[in-house]
């Protein structure tokens, strides 16, 4: 009967409406840069472009993907989001199982519990970061942007709540069965937090596509950039010269097409995979703080 009250009703409209205004201003930037990609080069240049394409041509989509600088960034940032995705999701399921423990199963669960939120509040820095990357030899290499945030404590922790959410019981089972611990893990565990799996894989699979920083500073070499790396440099530090937009194509486009043609082109990837998580995201919203 709560739901059916007029204040409800009143509340659930109202709420609708700002949800989808502030959906609406999330799209509009990347709308924005869509019509720009999609414009002749006289409007995009004199700014004319604003949620629609104006002398629509495909010309700098078809400049972007024959750009090898870009083609080669691309394929660099699929490598390490896949790699350290997969990466990373191994090492925190594999934390995160003994820690969430009982500490009569696991002795030294505390232990290694206040190590992780030490790592969690504090950190070596940037610079002795850089050095041991340096010293071991892993500059200009898919390592040096992988191996440094490998476990992000935070998504460890969240693991570790929601499998402290998993009965007991069902483990005490298994091992009346006679299974191990790492049969318990795989043919257990693992089936029930595909939900927390998907959630936290699509957490680490944005950091890894959207992370520029690390590549700018571990990779000496332009040609070993990831994509967030490569379109720092033509968009902060204004290097036009990896556009590659030669001066005979500045008659039918400009750079600010082709940079928004990079742009949207770098978006998609994320785009194309959010929708088929979307319902393990939300979940993830709440994950470990409510018990099933």
């Amino acid at each position: 009967m709560y739901y059916k009250t007029k204040p409800y009703r009143l509340f659930s409209v109202l709420n609708y409406f700002m949800l989808l205004f502030i959906a609406v201003l999330c799209m509009l930037p990347l709308w924005h840069t869509l019509a720009v990609s999609l414009s002749g080069r006289a409007p995009a240049n004199a700014n004319l472009v604003t949620l629609l394409p104006i002398d629509i041509t495909l010309d700098a989509y078809r400049k972007t993907l024959a750009n090898p600088d870009f083609l080669q960034s691309l394929g660099i940032a699929f490598q390490r989001t896949i790699v350290g995705t997969l990466f990373g999701m191994i090492v925190i399921f594999l934390a995160a199982y003994p820690l969430s423990k009982t500490k009569g199963a696991f002795r030294t669960r505390s232990f290694y519990s206040w190590f992780f939120i030490i790592i969690l509040l504090f950190n070596g820095g940037l610079v002795p970061t850089y050095i041991v990357v340096q010293k071991l030899g892993l500059m200009n290499s898919l390592w040096a942007l992988i191996l440094p945030s490998t476990v992000n404590v935070w998504l460890l922790i969240l693991m570790m709540s929601f499998f402290r959410g998993v009965p007991r019981e069902l483990e005490e089972a298994a091992l009346i069965d006679g299974a191990g611990q790492f049969r318990i893990l795989l043919t257990i565990f693992l089936p029930i937090s595909m939900p927390a799996v998907a959630t936290l894989s699509l957490f680490t699979m944005v950091f890894h596509w959207n992370s520029w920083f690390d590549g700018l500073i571990y990779m000496t070499r332009a040609e070993k950039y990831p994509l967030s790396t490569f379109l720092q440099t033509i968009l902060v530090q204004i290097d036009t010269s990896q556009l590659g937009t030669a001066s005979r194509d500045l008659e039918n486009i400009s750079n600010k097409t082709v940079k928004a043609a990079q742009i949207f082109i770098g978006a998609l990837p994320i785009l194309a995979v959010y929708p088929f998580l979307q319902k393990y995201f939300v979940k993830g919203m709440v994950l470990g703080a409510i018990k099933e």
